[in-house]
């Protein structure tokens, strides 16, 4: 026989309604993950008329809606749409009245970019803790280099750039080049190739010269390779780094001898 139950046990039975339940999740899900970095492609942006955006953010298994307010979007440099891949710094949270679980974005950025940036600066960090970028352990470079090697795209501007002023500042200067990818996924292991070679010169060149044109931070990638980077430091002839242009920077830059704002101005 089945007994029912008792009057007492239905009183302490805690009952929500779907306000108060919907309320109690927003809470564990607002407390757990406070603040989350979510990486994805938007779908369905929508631009409110109070200046709000609403969106959904996807891969290729899973998607979350998102919602990102005004006073936080016009801080948003390159303005997104569909198909756009971001990098999302925001807070999980549940919109009660649909009890629905959603991302509120706070900080929006284009996703390869922020990659990136955060690489290089690890990598920078890194190589500054082990003393690789300290001035005092960079040489000082000959006052009249003889022969010198450059590591460069033949096909470049740069290249034309540093010939037409060698030419004019030291004609009697030798120059060879080392032929390099300067940009792509072959390029980092092309130019530590081509600086494996130019130490392996005999005689010994006086300088090398490491340079390409401006570009993106992606253009520039190759010469924030770590491996690369440590290459130019234990090399044994002093290094000159020319890689984009005066407001680029990369770890090449860091850890060369000289860095020179441009390649005309590291010919000079």
């Amino acid at each position: 026989m089945i007994e029912s139950a008792s009057p007492y046990a239905a009183r302490a039975r805690a009952v929500l309604t779907p306000s108060q339940l919907n309320r109690v999740a927003r809470g564990l899900l607002e407390d757990a993950l406070s603040v989350v970095w979510v990486e994805g492609e938007i779908s369905n942006f929508m631009r409110a008329a109070s200046g709000h955006w609403y969106f959904t953010l996807k891969d290729a298994q899973a998607q979350i809606r998102c919602a990102m307010f005004r006073t936080n979007n016009l801080y948003v440099r390159a303005k997104p749409g569909d198909g756009a891949q971001v990098l999302i710094r925001g807070r999980v949270s549940l919109y009660e009245a649909r009890g629905e679980y959603q991302l509120i974005a706070e900080h929006m950025e284009e996703a390869g970019v922020g990659r990136l940036m955060r690489e290089f600066e690890a990598l920078k960090n890194k190589l500054q803790a082990e003393g690789l970028t300290d001035p005092a352990r960079k040489r000082v470079l000959p006052r009249f280099p003889r022969r010198i090697a450059i590591i460069t795209s033949p096909q470049g501007a740069a290249i034309r750039d540093i010939v037409s002023v060698l030419r004019r500042r030291w004609p009697l200067l030798q120059v060879d080049l080392f032929a390099s990818q300067v940009q792509g996924s072959d390029a980092p292991l092309q130019l530590r190739n081509a600086l494996a070679l130019v130490l392996q010169g005999v005689p010994a060149y006086d300088l090398v010269l490491l340079t390409r044109g401006g570009g993106s931070i992606e253009d520039l990638a190759a010469f924030n390779d770590e491996a690369l980077a440590r290459a130019i430091a234990a090399s044994g002839t002093p290094t000159v780094s020319a890689v984009g242009h005066e407001v680029d920077f990369s770890i090449a830059d860091l850890v060369a001898d000289l860095r020179a704002p441009t390649p005309s101005a590291a010919a000079e």
